[in-house]
């Protein structure tokens, strides 16, 4: 298939309003279909790929998306840089509802998810540092400039859900030092490394976890509420980074994750 895109952009139904002239393109891969139909436009000058991670009624759970076959699309259409906006709590009072955090760290705590594209040959990909460290510098350094100053660093740990942590859970990760926890952050970041794309999330807190304060727990109302009430600016800021982003990738681990690596499938 033809090049397309040069970025993607994995995110929410809110999404949909960030393209201009968008075309809808259908992508078969080895691994069935990605979630949604692709969105191809354009957004400050340059050609970005929109799929929304849970499809555009929200019928994927986060432990049923074809995260294969999403991550695979957005290649075969060209991609190799992804930002990755996505709902978070927080395990820490010090990252309230509203703050922005560009995580630097990983914990995979899910179970059965699909996460290799690799089930023949020794591929092991090193994934020590699980973000984009250039996407990263870019997003931060576009972020300070747009007024919305971000957290630079947190460890996001994925659990499967759908359902919330218990406060015993929730108590558990933070004493762990770790900061924010979602449900989608794991397989998008190593399946991205596998196909040497370079990969940043923009963790939007929402809530505060259910070990952090008192209360009722966290609730889907209010994940939806906080996500929806930052969703426009959100959307203004991965346009900015976009716009930051070089038309080249630098030199960076990401780009060079497969160097030396007898693969057992061709990639797109």
């Amino acid at each position: 298939m033809a090049r397309v895109a040069d970025i993607g952009v994995i995110g929410g139904s809110g999404f949909y309003e960030f393209l201009s002239d968008c075309d809808e393109v259908k992508v078969e891969t080895p691994f069935g279909e990605p979630s949604e139909t692709v969105l191809v436009g354009e957004v400050a000058g340059r050609n970005v790929a929109f799929l929304p991670r849970h499809g555009r009624d929200h019928r994927f759970p986060p432990h049923s998306i074809p995260y294969r076959a999403n991550m695979w699309a957005l290649r075969s259409l060209g991609v190799r840089r992804i930002l990755a906006p996505s709902a978070v709590g927080s395990l820490t009072a010090s990252y309230g509802p509203g703050t922005l955090v560009i995580p630097d760290q990983l914990v995979d705590r899910t179970r059965g998810r699909a996460q290799t594209y690799y089930d023949e040959f020794a591929v092991h990909v090193a994934f020590a540092d699980p973000y984009c460290p250039s996407g990263r510098a870019q997003a931060i350094a576009a972020a300070r400039e747009f007024g919305w100053v971000p957290a630079g660093s947190g460890t996001l740990v994925v659990i499967d859900g759908p359902r919330f942590s218990t406060r015993a859970e929730s108590q558990w990760y933070a004493a762990q030092g770790w900061t924010l926890i979602g449900m989608t952050g794991h397989p998008e970041a190593v399946l991205a490394r596998e196909l040497a794309m370079c990969y940043t999330t923009l963790a939007l807190v929402t809530d505060t976890d259910a070990g952090v304060e008192q209360g009722d727990g966290v609730t889907q109302a209010e994940v939806f509420e906080v996500f929806g009430a930052n969703m426009s600016r959100l959307r203004e800021l991965v346009a900015k980074i976009i716009g930051s982003l070089p038309a080249e990738r630098e030199d960076d681990l990401c780009a060079r994750a497969l160097d030396g690596i007898r693969l057992p499938i061709e990639l797109p």
